[in-house]
């Protein structure tokens, strides 16, 4: 249950171990949970370093455990700011591979020079993909922006999924948080994990990314406008900024199986926390449902429901509002 905020189901345990009951030692509350000598002591020390534990007043060399209102919040806080500083990084990231994809954007269509080529038309793209598809050795990483994908887009890749998976190759797939509402998609990505393949969804994604092997990259050349077609690089500077802004992503991320935390009286949920965001730096709500991959109407009941919950008359109060509860 507090997965999300950095707990494993053993040091969970123990930490509800000591709430129940923080009598008795180390054996003892191995013995009530079921686990190692081992697994309680290293557990311990876990949720010490969490801030979840702490010294006993009453009885010296004892720990007692800190009530979950207030070392959970602590947690919560923690992980808020290290959000913030991976947004951060990801705002950098992505601006600096928006301005390499535009030094590329010249190219002459289908045309190799100097280990970047444009590739113009879904043909020209689809038998790029199969090409590098075949000839992978070690792993494919993936940003899939925009929510839902096309029954064509997944018609197309499920052999070439299909096929790595069975050679043994590591797939790695970041879909947008609101993949999870299509059927469609979310069976395609549950089929995925099935098969091996890893899958993490996020409220906000940097434009579609493909990483082959570490060294091909194939991005969009205009993610505004697919028409203009797709860059595919090898370039090592290149090619290592996009990996990098693909772990950073990746490192953001939830596992598919795994739930995000829900929305709460006191907080917002992560993809309520990043419409926020967005309407905040004076993004309209058109442009802000293209960016989360959700529709307009998510958008504004989003947001309907925010400005209830924090009492306020407009947006320019719930925005105010938001930011005095450091929502923002």
């Amino acid at each position: 249950m507090l997965q999300a905020l950095g707990l494993g189901a053993v040091v969970e345990a123990v930490y509800r171990g000591m709430l129940a009951d923080p009598s008795g030692g180390v054996a003892e509350l191995a013995t009530r949970l079921g686990r190692t000598e081992t697994q309680v002591r290293e557990g311990l020390d876990q949720l010490v370093d969490l801030g979840l534990l702490k010294p006993s007043r009453d009885d010296p060399g004892a720990l007692r455990a800190v009530r979950p209102e207030l070392g959970l919040e602590v947690l919560l806080r923690r992980q808020e700011q290290e959000l913030a500083r991976r947004q951060q990084e990801l705002e950098h990231s992505r601006a600096a591979a928006a301005q390499v994809v535009s030094e590329f954007a010249e190219l002459r269509p289908n045309t190799e020079i100097d280990g970047a080529e444009r590739l113009v038309g879904m043909d020209a793209i689809q038998s790029r993909l199969e090409q590098l598809a075949h000839g992978l050795e070690r792993e494919c990483l993936a940003i899939l922006p925009g929510g839902a994908l096309s029954a064509a887009s997944m018609e197309a890749s499920r052999p070439l999924d299909r096929r790595a998976l069975t050679r043994g190759i590591e797939m790695c797939s970041v879909y947008q948080d609101s993949a999870r509402n299509d059927p469609a998609t979310l069976a395609y990505a549950r089929w995925l994990t099935e098969q091996g393949g890893q899958v993490r969804t996020s409220p906000l994604l940097p434009p579609r990314l493909l990483v082959f092997d570490r060294r091909i990259a194939v991005v969009p050349v205009d993610p505004a406008n697919s028409r203009t077609g797709a860059l595919c690089t090898s370039a090592p500077g290149i090619v290592a900024s996009l990996v990098t802004l693909f772990e950073q992503t990746w490192a953001a991320a939830v596992p598919l199986g795994a739930d995000r935390p829900r929305a709460t009286d006191a907080r917002p949920s992560g993809p309520e926390l990043e419409l926020l965001r967005l309407l905040a730096s004076g993004m309209t709500d058109e442009a802000a449902s293209k960016r989360l991959g959700v529709s307009l109407r998510t958008v504004r009941r989003q947001m309907a429901g925010l400005m209830e919950r924090l009492h306020a008359t407009s947006r320019f109060e719930a925005g105010l509002k938001a930011a005095r509860e450091g929502w923002l």
